[in-house]
């Protein structure tokens, strides 16, 4: 069976040789689905399912009151940097009730981007100390959601508890040119991470 053809899309060209699986995380309705689906280069997999009455219990809609469906899986997508060099996006589910999934998903990863939004920070406390359990690499990328408050960045980073060395950004979800920008801090950390780790190992 021979290859396909690298203008169907729907393949990688086989001149890819490093794929590389990136985590975007965060809260429950933090726009996760939005940021992968705008990045991804092919039709995302998303398993999103309609909202019931018993998810009412437990799932916060304080922020996105018009939201009817939520993530029970994952989503995916994929983002060609060079001829060599392919980017896989898995989306985690945001409520506590995936925990296990979010640590699943860690496996083979290089790092992971946490969207934020400034109305409920302190949502986002938990998977970032996952990811520090983990010793996972990782970004903060604020998703600016309309009416939500904007404040400068050095009050956001103290509201996280943010290390000087953790990059944060702003984003829109639904805008690619601002997405690629925070998708980008997060590579560039797992560069300098890498890099440090190997003059360490040669010391």
């Amino acid at each position: 069976m021979g290859s396909a053809p690298v203008s169907d899309s729907r393949y990688v060209p086989d001149t890819v040789r490093t794929a590389v699986k990136i985590l975007v995380v965060g809260h429950f309705a933090v726009g996760k689905t939005t940021f992968v689906g705008t990045l991804s280069e092919i039709r995302p997999l998303r398993t999103e399912e309609v909202m019931t009455q018993a998810g009412a219990l437990v799932d916060d809609l304080a922020g996105s009151p018009d939201k009817t469906t939520t993530t029970v899986a994952m989503d995916f997508g994929r983002l060609t940097l060079s001829p060599s060099l392919v980017l896989y996006l898995f989306g985690a589910p945001g409520q506590k009730r995936f925990t296990q999934l979010w640590k699943d998903m860690m496996y083979g990863a290089l790092g992971a981007l946490v969207l934020a939004d400034t109305r409920r920070l302190d949502q986002s406390f938990e998977i970032m100390g996952l990811l520090e359990e983990y010793g996972m690499p990782y970004a903060v990328a604020v998703n600016q959601f309309e009416g939500a408050p904007v404040f400068p960045e050095a009050e956001i980073r103290e509201a996280l508890d943010l290390l000087p060395e953790t990059p944060l950004v702003t984003c829109d979800a639904r805008d690619a040119g601002s997405s690629t920008k925070a998708l980008i801090a997060l590579v560039e950390n797992i560069g300098t991470r890498t890099r440090t780790a190997l003059a360490q190992e040669h010391a």
